[in-house]
């Protein structure tokens, strides 16, 4: 499966281990982890690379690097992740965008390529994103992705919001 397509200003690709610079920098930044257990060292993340090239291999798809089309330079990673919530599991949509690109309305529409491709190309009935209850700027995200709130739920031993959105919604 390739990412989802272009928008009018972001681009998707698969991550690959030449992105650990910018990855390992986003990951070890406290402002943009600021809603994660904490921030992560370089081989965390190089750990994480090889996460997700695992995920593109076993489900054919994971989480991708957004970069800007008029520069080519990374924004942020956002994908689509088989999460196990209660049991079940559940496509996530999930996305970090670079702090010197927020409020710029790109996570959103990242977010809404991804859920556009969840459901048009992988055929998925419903999609979730996992929220802590305190991150106002990715509840607005999914809102804006047409999802509520369905629930609570502790995911990797911390509460979060379940946001959902069926594909007939």
């Amino acid at each position: 499966m390739h990412p989802p397509a272009d928008t009018p200003r972001l681009t998707f690709r698969e991550l690959t281990r030449a992105d650990l610079d910018f990855i390992a920098f986003l990951r070890a930044d406290p402002e943009i982890t600021r809603f994660y257990p904490g921030t992560y060292s370089r081989e965390d993340s190089a750990e994480w690379i090889q996460k997700q090239l695992n995920r593109y291999k076993n489900d054919g798809y994971g989480m991708w690097l957004v970069s800007a089309i008029a520069s080519q330079q990374p924004v942020g990673i956002v994908g689509l992740m088989t999460q196990d919530v209660d049991g079940v599991q559940e496509p996530e949509i999930g996305y970090i965008i670079h702090n010197s690109f927020w409020r710029q309305g790109l996570a959103s529409e990242a977010a809404l390529a991804v859920k556009g491709y969840a459901f048009d190309v992988l055929k998925k009935p419903r999609v979730i994103s996992l929220i802590r209850p305190e991150n106002i700027p990715s509840i607005g995200v999914a809102q804006k992705m047409g999802m509520t709130v369905e629930k609570r739920t502790m995911h990797a031993g911390i509460e979060h919001l379940v946001f959902s959105i069926r594909k007939d919604d």
